[in-house]
């Protein structure tokens, strides 16, 4: 398997929590092929390696979030069969705790994690480059649609000045009225 792949299955894995992309510590275990109760032994030996913006524990809410992310069941238990929450790493916290279990598949698979973080940040830059491209384009379309409405309002104006004034031509002109009864006709002077 390529490091391209590698790295495309690791991100897969990469769930976005409290607006961080982060690992749950079973998904964690599995790539550095350790027990995750292992995993979280060595986190718990090494508390000063890992401060709060490495790793956290996951609340009911966090929980819900990633019942929406992976579209799962809402059975119990709550944590998947353990006692405790899962911890989720960020992506420094991901690294630390290759440093902390000292395997060579540690360190081989850190290398992925750190290019799956990359990509997914690449990804983003992207996404986000679109966004602004498709507000511009709004913007655009905005203003066109505004001055397409006074040209349009314009030109119904001028066509019902036009409408108005082809049904003035339209209406017959009112005919001579004759008066009733016997009317005497002026003679006409007779050139003789």
């Amino acid at each position: 398997m390529t490091a391209e792949q590698s790295a495309a299955l690791i991100a897969r894995r990469i769930v976005l929590l409290r607006e961080q992309k982060v690992l749950l510590d079973a998904d964690l275990a599995a790539l550095y092929d350790v027990p995750t109760k292992r995993l979280n032994e060595q986190v718990r030996r090494n508390p000063e390696r890992f401060p709060p913006d490495f790793m956290f524990r996951l609340n009911n809410q966090d929980l819900a979030v990633l019942r929406s992310q992976f579209a799962t069941s809402n059975g119990r238990p709550a944590w998947g069969g353990r006692r405790s929450p899962p911890w989720v790493f960020t992506e420094h916290g991901a690294l630390m705790a290759a440093t902390v279990l000292n395997s060579a598949r540690a360190v081989e698979v850190s290398l992925y994690v750190v290019r799956a973080f990359v990509q997914l940040r690449e990804v983003l830059a992207s996404h986000q480059e679109l966004a602004k491209r498709l507000r511009a384009l709004e913007q655009k379309t905005e203003a066109l649609a505004f001055q397409h409405d006074q040209l349009a309002a314009n030109t119904r104006a001028q066509l019902k000045q036009v409408f108005d004034a082809i049904r003035q031509l339209m209406i017959p002109p009112e005919p001579k009225k004759r008066t009733i009864g016997f009317v005497q006709q002026e003679e006409k002077p007779q050139n003789r």
